[in-house]
């Protein structure tokens, strides 16, 4: 007969391991804003109230961010906030074994309610279309930093990887074809390990061809050339002497890099983010009329209604029904 575990400590780690490390961090700063709430009105967290939790919602979507360290000041949170720390709370509730009040119809009336007063469309950052990304490459440089950023735009754009999918690649996750004979060029397959939406790692394979313009596959070998990197992980941090350091970027830093250079284009940084490499090879794949099918295999969406909106937005005044009369 099999024995009951007592080990608590073994039973947190395996049950942190059914959240992404990402959704693991925004979660807990989920739950300290709301801790903090409930320490300033005498309630605990962890016996709040369907009211309590209302309330909590009601205040962050009403009230400008505070002074205090963990909410900065300015406007109220946005919706897609207040989702978070609703995830964050029930996932707060459920490993303490305890029915979340966020699952009360009081709570859910509220965001809603929320939702319709502000009336505020969903935000969507600007996709960066090719001939941007080749302007944006040849603001690179010729720096061991400036060979890395060339190369993580170019693949991240030619892959339609995702920030985190970017920042988990290593040297072993990458296989170069060179060409056959004079008439073949190089190919690449790329192995996404884990992602969004492979959270159990069974792992996608990419296939990504060198092309005539952007030429992802000469980026990232003159990247790996100058930099010397034998194995571990493809895009890593640098020291201030150029000096590379084995330590994988952060994701934020995805969304830093695509603001510098859009900015040096003449592109605002606002309109940008990591988000827009991947929506940009989805946007330039429909204008160049690429099958969906075959986006699809690239960005390993499941659902096409996902890749048709992207579609729609590319192709929205091409034979537009007012064309020849307006």
């Amino acid at each position: 007969m099999l024995n009951k575990i007592n080990n608590r400590s073994i039973y947190g780690d395996i049950l942190s391991l059914s959240l992404s490390e990402n959704s693991r961090i925004a979660y807990e700063k989920g739950w300290l804003v709301f801790s903090e709430y409930c320490v300033s009105n005498n309630i605990d967290p962890l016996c709040a109230s369907q009211d309590d939790v209302a309330d909590f919602f009601l205040f962050l979507s009403l009230v400008p961010r505070s002074a205090n360290s963990k909410i900065k000041q300015g406007k109220p949170l946005s919706l897609s906030t207040l989702t978070l720390y609703k995830s964050a709370i029930a996932n707060k509730f459920n490993e303490a074994g305890i029915v979340s009040p966020t699952r009360s119809p009081k709570v859910n009336s509220v965001l809603k309610g929320v939702a319709r007063f502000r009336g505020e469309p969903p935000r969507r950052v600007k996709a960066l279309r090719d001939y941007q990304i080749l302007i944006m490459l040849e603001h690179c440089g010729e720096t061991l930093i400036g060979l890395r950023d060339a190369a993580i735009l170019a693949l991240g754009f030619a892959g339609a990887l995702r920030r985190s999918e970017i920042c988990g690649l290593r040297l072993s996750d990458i296989e170069i074809i060179p060409p056959v004979d004079r008439w073949d060029t190089k190919k690449m397959f790329i192995t996404i390990r884990k992602s969004k939406t492979d959270q159990f790692g069974k792992s996608h394979r990419i296939a990504v061809p060198e092309g005539r313009r952007i030429k992802p596959i000469d980026k990232l070998q003159e990247w790996i050339s100058a930099s010397g990197i034998k194995h571990g992980y493809l895009f890593q941090t640098m020291n201030r002497c150029g000096i590379v350091k084995g330590n994988p970027l952060h994701h934020s830093d995805i969304p830093r890099l695509v603001k510098k250079y859009a900015r040096a284009v003449g592109i605002d940084p606002k309109d940008v983010s990591g988000h827009s490499l991947r929506a940009g090879f989805i946007t330039s794949a429909a204008i160049h009329n690429a099958r969906i099918d075959k986006i699809m295999e690239i960005t390993r969406h499941t659902n096409p209604s996902t890749v048709i909106r992207y579609i729609r937005d590319a192709d929205i005044f091409r034979d537009h029904a007012g064309e020849n009369f307006l």
